[in-house]
This record gives C-alpha cells, structure tokens and sequence, in this order.
C-alpha cells in the first residue's frame, strides 16, 4: 500500500510502498476513504511523543471502509463506514470500566502507538469498543475530522466545561480545536470570545459563532480586554492551542468559579508553565484537562450534527491529496491556515 512515512524526527517525509496491515483478532482493518491533517501529527512527526517508534506513518483524525475483521469482532463486518475516536481503549482496565476509554492505561492511538491513516490502509484494534458507525447523511470529509478535534472539543465543552446558555467562554487559540470549541459552545447558547493572532481566521470564528474577537497581537492585555468583554471574567475558558502564554491568560481572564479547560497539547518548553495560582486559589476557579472523548458518546453528538445544530463540514478550508500532506505536515506549526485540512485522495 502506499503510505507518508518518516523515518526520522524532523526528517523527510515520503510516499513509500509498504505492506498492508492485519487486522488483530480484535480489530479491523480500514481502507481509508479521508483523513484529517492536525497539529498532533506534526507534534508526533518533530518528536514530542514517547510511543512513537521509527519508521513511522502519521495520521489519527480518519474515516474508512472496514476490508477485513478479526474473528473476535462482533458487532461490525466488512462493508461498515465507520470512524473512530483518536484514543482507543482496551476495555479491560480500570478506567475502561468506569467508562473512561479516553483515558485508558493501555489505549491504542492510530498514528502515534502504531501506523495511522496517511495511508491506503489502516489497522484498528478492539473494534466493538472503539468503532463509530457513520450515518449516511455525514460526509466523508466531514467523518473524517470528528475524531481528534471536534470530540476532544465537545467533551471539553460539554462535560468538563459544563458550559451552560448565556454564559461567557473565551477560546485561545482559532485552529480546528479552537475552531470547533467556538461552533460548539454557540451551539449551546454559551457567549463566544475568540482569541488568535490572525485576522481570517478571527473572521471565520465569528461565522462560526464567536460574539467578539480578540487579535492578541494587537493589543497589550488580553486578559484585561477579554474581562472587559465579559463583564469581568468569563465563567469557561479554553486554552485550545498550548502554550505558556495561552495557557496563562485562560486561567487569568475567568471570573470567579470559573472553569478553565486545557485542551492544546503542551510539549517542550510549555510543558510545565506558570500559572496564575493566587487566582487559583482566591477565586476557586478550577481547571481540568480534556484528552478525546469515548466513542459510545458520539451518539450525542452526531445527532447534533444530522440535525444542523453542528456543522463540522463548514471548518474544512481544502482537500488535499496524500502527497501533497508531506509538504503541509512540516509545516503545521506555522498556523497559516484558517480552517482544516483534508487528505481524501490516496
């Protein structure tokens, strides 16, 4: 099959010939029908994380046609378009048994513990707990970016945000997780700031429901304008893109019992960052992490999207072909573009 392989952190990325996988008697094997292009993948490609093993395929935010299934699998077949959450649990340990599957302590991540999607074909393991049947009404395209993003954004608004209509919440950072945070949260009757540093993409969260913008780079206090706005502080805040800075001025601008989310990956440098513990403290403001979501909650969400409530298909900024990736992926970091890209031609 033909697949984007690096061989080296940092290094060239090139479409090889390589075998084809075999699914586990658990998991299934997909032909890949679209795959999204995320910042996660280049976090992966430049090195940040551990489980990766060279040589490497990328590629987590997929959708596919299931070509082969293990003897074990129960619940799906051959010919099922399905998609997949990111995280993947074994639904044997303690937090697959608490219904926890996005945070297991043996979870399978298509494109970081083994090969992913940039690629013709794609192994699955422990499909019946993991695997998403697509409705029909849903795109590929639109399947295809679900799985990374737009869950671990819902989860993050939803169920650790517990944003509720008429509140404020602030969005750091307008990439497809800060994106999807704003359609979401406006979905919900939530009051959107978004805050970013490039003017499109501040235009397109206000299409997307943002009742204000922020351009952090025109101005001397973030944090002071977005209290502004909010009337003195936001109830949610979300840092969607992971840095000190971000990280820093989502906890700063909440008012008090405020909610701060942390959902940008924070790698290198802004691993451990400083944070405004005082706040923390003074204003019981609380702060939690979201990593994915479980994929026996899409249901929910899904039929946001059926309904119109949501509409994913309407943050794809281009389609792309498998070889073109391998020039955009290095690239990733550069926060040039003003929606999310597609890879759906093989």
């Amino acid at each position: 099959m033909k697949a984007a392989v690096y061989e080296e952190f940092g290094g060239a990325i090139t479409i090889q010939e390589v075998p084809s996988p075999i699914p586990e008697s658990h998991g299934v094997v997909l032909k890949v029908l679209a795959t999204g292009l995320c910042l996660s993948d280049w976090h992966g490609w430049i090195g940040h994380d551990p489980d990766i093993v060279l040589p490497h395929v990328p590629g987590h935010e997929l959708v596919g046609t299931i070509v082969a299934a293990g003897k074990n699998v129960k619940n799906f077949q051959e010919g099922d378009r399905v998609t997949i959450p990111f995280v993947g649990g074994c639904g044997r340990c303690e937090q697959c048994q608490s219904g926890n599957h996005q945070v297991c302590d043996n979870q399978s991540q298509p494109g970081f513990t083994h090969w992913g999607s940039f690629a013709e074909y794609v192994k699955l393991d422990q499909a019946d707990i993991n695997l998403v049947r697509v409705p029909d009404d849903i795109s590929n395209e639109t399947a295809a970016i679900l799985g990374c993003r737009f869950v671990t954004s819902y989860r993050a608004i939803v169920e650790q945000g517990r944003i509720k209509g008429g509140e404020y919440i602030a969005v750091h950072g307008c990439g497809g997780v800060g994106l999807s945070a704003i359609m979401i949260a406006h979905a919900l009757g939530a009051l959107v700031i978004a805050v970013d540093i490039n003017n499109d993409t501040l235009k397109l969260a206000r299409e997307l429901g943002a009742t204000a913008t922020v351009n952090a780079n025109e101005l001397k206090d973030v944090v002071q304008t977005v209290r502004d706005i909010s009337k003195g502080g936001v109830h949610v805040s979300i840092d969607a893109l992971g840095s000190q800075i971000t990280c820093y001025n989502s906890i700063a601008n909440l008012r008090k019992r405020g909610r701060h989310v942390q959902v940008g990956l924070m790698t290198g440098n802004d691993q451990h960052p400083n944070i405004p513990m005082d706040q923390v403290i003074a204003h019981e403001l609380e702060i939690y992490g979201s990593h994915g979501m479980q994929a026996y909650k899409y249901p929910e969400m899904l039929s946001m999207i059926y309904s119109g409530k949501l509409a994913p298909q309407s943050m794809i900024e281009k389609t792309i072909s498998l070889k073109k990736s391998i020039h955009l992926l290095p690239k990733m970091n550069e926060y040039t573009t003003k929606g999310i890209i597609v890879i759906n031609s093989f």
